[in-house]
């Protein structure tokens, strides 16, 4: 099994169970187990900015699958929630994007890894690095801490434990 990284972000719906719900069809995809999961951050929409804020996390996954399939299985989760492509950087409903697929470096029609635009967005490296792993080097740490700095990114906590305060309310 492979280890890969993988963005998620939602800005539209109920932010909260579109996370949940991508999660739930990732852990059921052949071949792909969720590792960790990082905690929920609410951030300002970058590049297209007329649009509601983003919940953002990430997720560590154990893939016997390649690349390319993985992908096809993420694109295919997004269709199936409703993910509709009009506008580049616009609203979703959910918005999965692989990160990392172990050490491999490819640039196709399809896929880049790394994805090309991580190392630029604080609502990708900040969650990212709350899974990474403990006896690994982040290797964007300092990217990682201007970005931050400069970004509107608000942790808001685990995904379960939001899901239970909501409930209290």
């Amino acid at each position: 099994m492979k280890e890969a990284y993988v963005a998620l972000g939602a800005n539209l719906g109920d932010r909260e169970a579109s996370l949940r719900e991508a999660l739930r069809k990732m852990a059921a995809l052949p071949g792909v187990q969720v590792l960790r999961i990082s905690a929920v951050y609410e951030t300002e929409p970058v590049g297209y900015t007329d649009q509601p804020a983003f919940l953002n996390m990430a997720a560590a996954l154990a893939a016997d699958i390649p690349p390319e399939p993985l992908l096809s299985h993420l694109l295919k989760i997004e269709n199936d929630m409703g993910r509709v492509r009009t506008l580049r950087w616009g609203p979703r409903t959910i918005d999965l994007d692989l990160l990392l697929y172990e050490d491999v470096v490819m640039n196709t029609d399809d896929l880049t890894l790394p994805h090309p635009r991580m190392e630029e967005r604080a609502f990708v490296l900040v969650p990212l690095r709350e899974i990474w792993p403990q006896d690994q080097m982040f290797p964007w740490e300092e990217k990682m801490a201007l970005l931050q700095k400069q970004a509107g990114i608000e942790r808001l906590g685990r995904l379960e434990d939001l899901c239970l305060a909501k409930r209290r309310k």
